[in-house]
């Protein structure tokens, strides 16, 4: 019963979005016309953890897991590069902070081609900007480039 313990906080967790998602009032039409309502993405996202916590479930309970050794500079770092894209995204802009966060990333986790870093730090946030922009019609925050696209 011991493999139960960590898919059932993520389960606790994602059932607490749910519900706090299914609090948020539904916007009137005229402010968000056809796109999604602001309820929808976290319920689909957590909807999506609830399916991989029952995957996990499932693999922890045919082979338990053996104990784990602390973990290293990867994951130390990658935690501070979460703190560099809180402070990026609130002092400059969240898709700077996104290729900052993401190059960084790359590099501490041993790309050594810096060229591939470069790209994947700059196609990231491209990609996310089109399709939450033009597709999904989310606005981003206003920042540094996002100030300059929307004008």
């Amino acid at each position: 019963m011991r493999y139960l313990i960590v898919p059932g906080i993520i389960t606790a967790f994602s059932l607490a979005v749910i519900w706090a998602a299914f609090q948020l009032e539904l916007s009137p039409a005229m402010i968000v016309g056809d796109s999604m309502q602001p309820r929808v993405f976290p319920i689909f996202l957590m909807v999506i953890n609830l399916v991989l916590v029952a995957c996990l479930t499932v693999q922890l309970r045919a082979a338990p897991t053996e104990k784990v050794p602390l973990e290293g500079i990867k994951t130390w770092g990658s935690i501070g590069l979460f703190v560099v894209f809180y402070v990026l995204t609130v002092h400059v802009d969240m898709l700077v902070a996104i290729a900052v966060v993401v190059f960084a990333m790359c590099l501490l986790w041993g790309e050594r081609r810096l060229y591939v870093a470069g790209v994947t730090a700059l196609a990231t946030p491209g990609v996310i900007f089109i399709l939450f922009d033009t597709l999904l019609r989310v606005r981003f925050p206003r920042g540094l480039l996002t100030n300059w696209y929307y004008g």
